[in-house]
């Protein structure tokens, strides 16, 4: 979605849920100008909403008293794209701060996506429930999965439903190599990694599982009517099965650290993003393969234990120049002097 409707819904979430806004707090709590919210505000008079101006030194905004608010209208591409907007801040912001005590940005946007789904006609519904349900992100940064590549809202929706449904579909697949062919598959889940969107199903031409690019798959996708019951998948979680057969064409580094905390507990808290072995009592050896050197700090930096860099001997240097970046930071220590 685009940041002007990420907005609107923000803007009228707030206005629904508190019954007078000030002009400068409503503006701080959007992290906008006030220019841009009077903008936004026009942008929902335009769509229908009452919205109310006060002007004034203390001046603010507020809903109409007792208005009745139009329902919510949107097309099929919108409904799979709230869906998918919704999904991955839930997901990704889930996973920065799975150990917060508080509210966090993720339990928000499962509760709207609740919301504005029960308020969707029931086809569109049906699409936007589909598409969260049978979805599981790998990504480390979701904002980047909303933004993938060739991404068709219709094939998308289509198969999302196939998913839920353990219906059959049939499709165009157009292969790396240009080589475009027919399939017949019973899908099992889509998966959001990095810029590319991949379904997990069983090929039954080739009888055996397949991950298929769906920037790859041409629209329409056509359901069989033909329903199957699902096969066991070949990895714990579809994601899994992604990041092990896939060769992520963007991945420039082979990480490998050793990490003081046991396995399970590392599972837990980086396992969508790392492979965890065992290494000992009390440790284990993680292994990554990412497309830059941040992202692993934050991962094993997430752990919350001791780790020690195997490799590459740039992740290393990177880890020295943020130790110093931070301790420079608190104002603290031998580094606080330069």
């Amino acid at each position: 979605m685009a940041s002007t409707s990420t907005r609107s819904f923000r803007l009228l979430s707030l206005l629904q849920n508190h019954r007078y806004w000030a002009g400068a707090e409503l503006a701080e709590r959007l992290g906008v100008s006030a220019r841009t919210l009077r903008r936004d505000v026009d942008r929902l008079r335009e769509l229908g909403y009452p919205v109310e101006a006060h002007p004034g030194v203390d001046g603010g905004y507020q809903l109409a008293a007792g208005a009745a608010l139009p329902p919510l209208v949107v097309d099929d591409e919108e409904a799979v794209a709230l869906a998918v907007g919704l999904l991955l801040a839930a997901q990704g912001t889930a996973a920065v701060a799975q150990e917060a005590s508080e509210a966090t940005i993720a339990e928000a946007s499962a509760r709207a996506l609740a919301k504005i789904a029960q308020v969707m006609p029931a086809r569109l519904r049906r699409r936007a429930e589909a598409v969260a349900a049978m979805t599981e992100s790998v990504t480390w940064d979701a904002a980047r999965s909303g933004q993938a590549v060739g991404l068709s809202p219709d094939v998308l929706g289509a198969i999302a439903l196939g998913c839920r449904d353990s219906e059959r579909v049939r499709f165009d697949y157009t292969a790396a190599g240009g080589e475009r062919t027919q399939r017949h598959a019973e899908p099992h889940r889509l998966v959001a990694l990095d810029r590319r969107w991949y379904l997990v199903a069983y090929d039954l031409t080739r009888q055996d599982w397949r991950s298929f690019r769906l920037d790859r798959i041409a629209a329409p996708v056509r359901p069989t009517g033909a329903r199957f019951r699902p096969r066991e998948l070949p990895a714990a979680t579809a994601a899994e099965y992604v990041r092990r057969n896939i060769a992520s064409p963007v991945a420039a580094y082979r990480v490998e650290a050793v990490i003081e905390a046991p396995a399970a507990v590392v599972r837990d808290r980086i396992g969508r993003w790392a492979a965890v072995t065992e290494a000992g009592p009390g440790s284990c050896q993680v292994t990554m393969t990412p497309p830059d050197l941040n992202w692993p700090l934050i991962a094993l930096g997430m752990t919350g234990a001791d780790f020690r860099i195997l490799s590459p001997p740039e992740l290393a240097e990177r880890v020295r120049d943020w130790g110093s970046r931070f301790t420079r930071a608190t104002g603290t220590g031998e580094a606080a002097d330069h």
